[in-house]
């Protein structure tokens, strides 16, 4: 089981590195292709639209296949998305391939789903934390690494390493599962009767707060760090790496958290401090000494914040583990479009060094719905 959550892990880390080092390439691939960055950042929101659009219908439409066969979709999917972007000479064939990325993206809720089905239930938060650590990995590792080799090479280089990588993991996992491997499948009347409660449906709504206050920031990371204090594209990848490890500790802290207060108690511990963090960063612009600081509590508490969540659908209805982990990432792509979208809005009218506002109002309504 080990060395098959690693695999999981490692995963993540390369599709989470494809869908979001995008955000760190605006600038080059905006030249490259002659449209602006407001336009670029265009593949962000598509990405997430798509990912959440395609998420729970391949889950449900997938439920009773052999979970080889659909994780073998979604990693094809992956691949051909990167391959696209990668090669993409016009704005309309880089979005083809971000929405095929999005697509693919559904090996997350696969794997989760995995997780849960192969750890004893007393270990089914680590198990979730374990697999979600290579989304922080990507932060850590694969976005600075992305955004170096992209200013060394092309913004092109760091798609099509994504998608070699992708396909050499493609082929492990294939080795790696059953081939009978299944897990309990939700059909479109269990999909329904999920939606008719209200506890799920008040879990779920926290999940698009999330990703948007996080991503009406993340979206446009590269130019927001420039807005903060001109940085070096070494710098910019040196900061980057900073959020990434303290993302990293906070998955890692989050499992830990939820053990020692509970879930509820390690949610509204996690949303605090990532509003404060989201206040605190523009007061830090032109002041390196604190503005890593800020950021590094705002990476932990923001990435923090979903293994908690994911182990609170989790334990709703465990026979529905897949499903629900699907609309939760569905919801989560759901956020990230939406604050990818209010970011660009925003960003016409305010200095993007206090991008981070525009986060708060999200998190408000989150710590609300915390507190039902």
């Amino acid at each position: 089981m080990a060395l098959t959550l690693a695999l999981f892990a490692i995963t993540n880390l390369v599709l989470g590195t494809g869908a979001f080092v995008v955000a760190g390439l605006l600038a080059p691939m905006a030249a490259d292709l002659g449209v602006g960055i407001a336009a670029a950042g265009q593949a962000m929101t598509v990405y997430a639209l798509a990912a959440a659009v395609v998420a729970p219908l391949l889950v449900v439409l997938t439920g009773h296949w052999p979970r080889r066969r659909a994780v073998a979709l979604a990693l094809l999917l992956s691949v051909a998305g990167a391959l696209v972007s990668g090669l993409a000479g016009s704005l309309p064939v880089l979005l083809l391939g971000r929405a095929l990325t999005g697509a693919g993206i559904v090996f997350a809720a696969l794997a989760a789903a995995l997780a849960v089905a192969l750890a004893p239930p007393e270990r089914s938060a680590r198990a979730l934390s374990l697999v979600y650590l290579g989304v922080s990995l990507s932060f850590v590792i694969g976005l600075p690494a992305g955004t170096w080799l992209a200013s060394v090479t092309s913004w092109r280089v760091p798609l099509l390493a994504m998608a070699a990588a992708a396909a050499v993991l493609l082929v492990m996992l294939m080795l790696r599962l059953p081939a009978g491997l299944r897990t309990p499948s939700t059909g479109w009347q269990g999909l329904g009767a999920l939606l008719r409660r209200a506890d799920v449906l008040t879990a779920l709504a926290l999940t698009p707060l999330i990703g948007a206050a996080i991503f009406c920031t993340f979206s446009y990371i590269g130019p927001v760090l420039q807005a903060l204090g001109p940085m070096s594209p070494g710098r910019v990848s040196a900061t980057l790496s900073t959020v990434g490890v303290a993302g990293l500790l906070g998955t890692v802290a989050g499992g830990a958290l939820a053990d020692r207060l509970g879930v509820p108690g390690a949610l509204r511990l996690l949303a605090v401090v990532f509003l404060l963090s989201m206040i605190a960063v523009p007061f830090t612009a032109g002041t390196p000494a604190l503005l890593l600081p800020a950021l590094a509590a705002w990476g932990a508490s923001g990435f923090g914040l979903m293994p908690v969540q994911q182990a609170r659908l989790a334990a709703l209805s465990p026979a529905d583990t897949p499903v629900l982990m699907s609309l939760n990432s569905a919801l989560l792509n759901v956020g990230t479009a939406t604050g990818a979208a209010v970011g660009a809005a925003a960003g016409g009218w305010i200095d993007l060094a206090r991008l981070a506002w525009v986060g708060v109002p999200f998190m408000l309504v989150g710590l609300v719905l915390l507190r039902r």
